[in-house]
């Protein structure tokens, strides 16, 4: 059966209760106690940009990042929170996950294999990012020497997440979680950035989140990875001409919203056109890797 909306626009499940809505994504308990160790992720079509959620939302959204973050996790070769005790439900078949519960770390593993967006500022500023020095003369989209981790700390609800340096990541969760997050960060990154290359791409900055699963107490890939949302993908072709800002994901939504929005206020409705552009670019994504790589 399709499902009806509840309130806060959240899909209603059968046996599953909803129990927060973030931008994107709506999260569910399951009604079974023998089912509490899990997690149902429901990735929606909405779209924010400037901390703000957007109408009208980009079509097929939902079921793109979750296609493609279940790609990356049968390729990565590193332990992830999907479940396979009980099927996802019909209502949201396509754009869903059942999950394991983790115990998540604070911190957003971010990774950049080349300078752009806010680590372009800040090198701009300070010629580091996140507490690690570059060297001088980079150009905005060139490719950095080697990746750097550049974490942030997830703030609480409502606040804004914070750049952080590496010592500050041990001070948060210890020394030896701190390395083995950034290891697992940029030997994941290293592994995604080969297979980028295969369909034409490059995968210049990711973020990764990363959880104790409390069952065997192993680190755990969760959330969505290397997705639109949540990494900087280019046309390796368009870089080799030296084009640096079409990126596959929302940039289209930025872009606009920059030019018609002062940031005061309820945002304006995202032009038609805007919406069927950018759901092109989340499919066109899916497609080129799911198409051309193994």
């Amino acid at each position: 059966m399709a499902g009806t909306e509840s309130t806060g626009g959240a899909t209603a499940i059968n046996g599953w209760k909803h129990v927060y809505s973030g931008k994107v994504r709506d999260l569910y308990e399951s009604e079974d106690p023998a089912l509490d160790h899990l997690i149902l992720v429901v990735a929606s079509d909405r779209v924010s940009a400037f901390d703000t959620v957007l109408e009208p939302a980009i079509t097929g959204k939902g079921k793109h990042l979750t296609a493609l973050t279940n790609w990356w996790f049968d390729r990565l070769g590193v332990p992830n929170h999907l479940s396979h005790d009980v099927s996802v439900p019909a209502e949201v078949a396509g754009r869903a996950t059942v999950a394991k519960k983790l115990e998540m770390f604070p911190i957003e593993c971010v990774v950049r294999g080349y300078i752009s967006g806010s680590g372009w500022k800040d090198y701009q500023a300070t010629g580091s990012i996140c507490g690690v020095e570059l060297p001088a003369g980079l150009t905005f989209g060139g490719k950095l020497p080697e990746p750097i981790f550049t974490p942030a700390y997830k703030a609480p609800l409502g606040e804004h997440d914070e750049n952080i340096d590496f010592a500050k990541v041990i001070e948060l969760i210890g020394e030896a979680n701190a390395i083995a997050l950034r290891n697992l960060s940029l030997s994941v990154f290293k592994k995604a950035s080969g297979l980028a290359e295969h369909a034409g791409l490059i995968l210049a900055d990711t973020k990764f989140e990363f959880g104790i699963d409390p069952a065997n107490g192993q680190i755990t890939l969760g959330d969505e990875v290397l997705t639109p949302d949540s990494s900087r993908f280019w046309s390796k072709a368009a870089w080799d001409r030296g084009e640096r800002k079409d990126s596959f994901d929302k940039q289209i939504v930025r872009n606009w919203l920059a030019e018609n929005w002062n940031q005061v206020g309820q945002p304006p409705a995202l032009p038609a056109e805007i919406v069927a552009q950018t759901a092109d670019k989340y499919a066109e994504l899916v497609d080129r890797l799911t198409s051309e790589v193994a």
